[in-house]
């Protein structure tokens, strides 16, 4: 009888399981389904909002065979059968009014989400329709950001514009706050607004814990940045073909590309399915 070593499977999305396309391949969602119907725990750890992770998880029937979502790169946590909200992780609103100014001051756009998708003061912003078509999201336009952002305290803010000015933006922005809030480029035109310690490895330990399965037991994919301390937890880390130098440095075994169904090709090779 095999018995098998690994006992979960986290995922980063943008580079990894999606393609260049942005789309799951069939042998991606084939080799994952049957390894969630082998019992192993599923997790899509992602700095996507939720709305736009629940999506994928629905197109590997994560509510039916089980899995979680680690979303906004761990500030939440959600249990893809039962929604329940393991973590989440706000932003304080005392700093929201300070966020929407700086950002108002500098001619850039600030957005944050809500359970359905984006809000924002400029809906029309090129940077803002990109993540709806990222996450596949609606866009709701409001006057007040800030007000609004009160009434479901948010995870992250995002502020959107040339790069350039979004650096003087992060400049005034840690001045202001005073490294209360982590502060970080995603893209050169996203610059990201968090709670401060929020990345995927401290998700994904709470998350183990309460699986109660040992961190070597689990297999980290992933490409970004923000992947290598996910893949510096785990007990094996796999950086696609497509990864940053750095992130292939931190690998244990480098898989195909994005492109070439990588996630697919590790999941065969370790799991044995």
């Amino acid at each position: 009888m095999f018995f098998m070593k690994y006992k979960a499977i986290a995922l980063d999305l943008d580079g990894t399981l999606l393609n260049s396309k942005k789309e799951i391949s069939k042998n991606n969602k084939e080799t994952i389904m049957k390894a969630a119907k082998a019992g192993v725990k599923i997790i899509l750890a992602s700095g996507r909002p939720v709305p736009g992770v629940k999506k994928i998880a629905e197109q590997l029937h994560l509510r039916e065979y089980g899995g979680y979502i680690l979303s906004y790169n761990g500030g939440m946590i959600i249990d893809c059968k039962t929604d329940e909200v393991l973590r989440r992780e706000s932003v304080p609103m005392d700093y929201y009014a300070d966020i929407v100014r700086i950002a108002n001051k500098n001619s850039v756009t600030a957005l944050t989400y809500d359970s359905e998708g984006i809000i924002t003061t400029n809906k029309d912003d090129e940077y803002v329709q990109l993540e709806a078509r990222i996450n596949n999201i609606p866009v709701r336009e409001v006057f007040h950001l800030a007000e609004e952002a009160q009434l479901n305290p948010p995870v992250k803010f995002l502020c959107t514009g040339e790069h350039k000015v979004l650096r003087q933006v992060e400049a005034q922005l840690n001045e202001k706050l005073n490294g209360a809030l982590t502060i970080f480029f995603s893209e050169p035109f996203f610059l990201e607004i968090m709670p401060q310690g929020i990345e995927k490895a401290s998700s994904l330990d709470i998350l183990l814990n309460k699986l109660n399965i040992d961190r070597k037991a689990l297999i980290a994919c992933g490409d970004g940045y923000n992947d290598i301390p996910m893949m510096r937890y785990a007990g094996l880390a796999v950086a696609m073909d497509n990864a940053q130098a750095e992130t292939k440095e931190w690998a244990d075994y480098i898989a195909p590309s994005n492109d070439e169904d990588g996630v697919a090709v590790a999941i065969k090779k370790w799991l044995d399915i």
